[in-house]
């Protein structure tokens, strides 16, 4: 048996971000090192608590969770309740953690991490904002030749943006931590707004979830019967996307995707345009590709890993 992939999960949970920790627990190919908060979808002070509740819903409150920036680096910070709820994981009642939060700064583990294990094994998995990944890169920037690769949720192109016409949420929200990381040289693969929204979380689809017999199924269907009205009524669709979990999907089954090695810029001068992930398709500058860009993902075939892989929670 291939030893399993080392990954750091940066996020900021979020509901589709609950279900994404889950997929990584329920897979034996991942070895969760640690799970960074960041501000994202809700402030950071429910973020690092939302963390801590879907390790310990997963039986898994060995995994050592840390709280990392609270604002972005230039820009105040906008958070995402209208969607995700006053917690940021509305849907299934919550209890308080019992797990501690560490007591390690986010940017100090991930930097900490990467110069002690060996260059090139471990892959980061960015659910959220670019934050704590930037900061990391700008205290440390010999630890860019030292991650495997960046697996990351965000970016829109052929979609447009979810947050403003131009712009996906996760970018837009620190949109100047963004071309710090798609500018330090490492392998990215990206996972835009192009691809989740082919993943819809079909009434159909939540009822497996919620047929699942252990906790995390029920609890997923609850998250998701939530957080997926506003994108029902946003687009008219049975369903909402479901985003995060294609990082997972992406490490566990690549063959899901369709995807395509560009150059991705980010937009961070003008404010109609801000994090707008500008992705160079058709190849028409000069500009080297620094990103593999997932065009499409196989929606069936993705939620069956997603059951199958819950099924075998606690």
């Amino acid at each position: 048996m291939t030893k399993p992939l080392p990954i750091i999960i940066d996020t900021d949970p979020g509901q589709d971000d609950a279900v994404a920790i889950l997929l990584a627990l329920a897979s034996p190919e991942l070895e969760v090192l640690g799970i960074t908060a960041v501000a994202g979808n809700v402030p950071l002070a429910l973020t690092e608590i939302n963390a801590r509740r879907i390790c310990e819903l997963a039986g898994r409150p060995d995994i050592r969770v840390f709280a990392g920036a609270a604002r972005p680096i230039l820009r105040p910070l906008k958070t995402a309740e209208h969607v995700h709820g006053q917690t940021g994981l509305d849907g299934p009642v919550w209890p308080e953690p019992k797990m501690p939060l560490q007591k390690q700064h986010a940017v100090d583990f991930i930097v900490d991490t990467l110069m002690t294990h060996e260059a090139g094994i471990i892959t980061l998995c960015v659910l959220g904002p670019m934050t704590n990944i930037a900061l990391a890169l700008i205290r440390e920037p010999k630890i860019a030749s030292r991650i495997k690769r960046i697996v990351a949720m965000g970016g829109g192109y052929f979609e447009g943006g979810n947050i403003t016409p131009a712009a996906e949420f996760n970018i837009y929200v620190d949109p100047h931590a963004a071309r710090v990381v798609f500018e330090a040289g490492i392998p990215i693969t990206l996972v835009p707004l192009d691809c989740t929204h082919q993943a819809l979380s079909t009434a159909a689809r939540i009822e497996k979830f919620r047929g699942i017999k252990n906790k995390s199924g029920p609890a997923i269907a609850a998250m998701l019967s939530f957080s997926e009205r506003f994108d029902e009524q946003k687009y008219g669709t049975d369903g909402a996307p479901l985003h995060d979990p294609c990082v997972m999907a992406w490490l566990l089954k690549p063959e899901l995707f369709q995807s395509r090695d560009v150059n991705v810029g980010i937009e961070c001068e003008s404010e109609l345009t801000m994090g707008a992930t500008v992705v160079d398709w058709w190849r028409v500058t000069k500009r080297k590709p620094n990103t593999t860009v997932c065009r499409s993902i196989n929606a069936q075939g993705f939620f069956d890993l997603l059951t199958g892989r819950i099924a075998g929670l606690p």
